[in-house]
């Protein structure tokens, strides 16, 4: 039987979730990732993952539709069990996410809702059915934003979520704790990924500005942030729990 720990992270299949299942599994955790539209970029990372000599699954998902999050478990756990894996997983990562940026005068309505429906429903009502089938002594990692800590125009709908993302965090660590399940947040600076398309990466003056307002003199790299997420599933972050882990470089201090 297979007895190597087991991952599930959202939106797992580009950025930096892809990132972070390429470190868990350099850990020797298996890993479940989830992908919205893009099935050959999931499977060319799972590939990936299983170069490493860990297991990789991958299912399609659309966080935005909590009505289909019981048949996407139902699914997942279903295939653990007709490979003869207990139908549990240890690390659950919420990860995925799209951009909004506009102005606060000019968000609409219909964004708000997309925003809301992505960045905080989701994350509470995934969180919420996959608990039952998170193995005490588990961890939880919420990707939040430093947009929830600095403040850039046009970012207002985004970075109110991941605000309340970061609460919800606190509140799941306390409730869970009971079943030694640690709940974090990891929440990025501005990062070089196709992310908000790929505005960071891309925009030479955005990159530009985003370098001189950090400490360490550039942008993120998707590889600084999927290290962090491995670490607090690992054992050394054990007594780490509730807590908001700023990678960003040191961003705008």
């Amino acid at each position: 039987m297979n007895t190597a720990k087991l991952a599930l992270i959202t939106g797992g299949s580009r950025g930096l979730g892809h990132d972070m299942a390429l470190n868990l599994a350099k850990n020797g955790n298996d890993v479940i990732l989830t992908y919205l539209s893009n099935e050959k970029q999931a499977l060319e990372a799972a590939a990936q993952i299983e170069k490493l000599g860990q297991r990789a699954y991958v299912f399609q998902l659309d966080t935005r539709d909590s009505g289909k999050f019981d048949g996407f478990i139902k699914q997942l756990m279903d295939g653990l069990e007709a490979e003869g894996r207990e139908p549990k997983i240890d690390f659950l990562i919420n990860n995925a996410g799209t951009a909004l940026y506009a102005s606060f005068m000019e968000t609409t309505e219909e964004q708000i809702d997309e925003m809301f429906h992505i960045h905080f429903k989701a994350v509470f009502f995934l969180t919420q059915k996959l608990v039952p089938y998170l193995r005490d002594g588990g961890r939880i990692v919420n990707i939040s934003s430093g947009l929830a800590r600095f403040s850039f125009p046009g970012s207002s709908g985004y970075a109110a979520m991941k605000g309340a993302v970061e609460v919800l965090t606190r509140y799941l660590a306390k409730e869970l704790g009971s079943r030694n399940i640690a709940v974090n947040v990891v929440a990025p600076g501005a990062i070089e990924t196709d992310f908000g398309g790929g505005r960071t990466r891309d925009n030479k003056e955005i990159n530009a500005n985003i370098a001189a307002a950090t400490a360490l003199g550039r942008a993120g790299l998707p590889e600084d942030i999927g290290a962090v997420v491995a670490f607090l599933c690992s054992d050394d972050a054990r007594w780490i729990n509730g807590q908001r882990i700023e990678v960003s470089g040191g961003m705008l201090l």
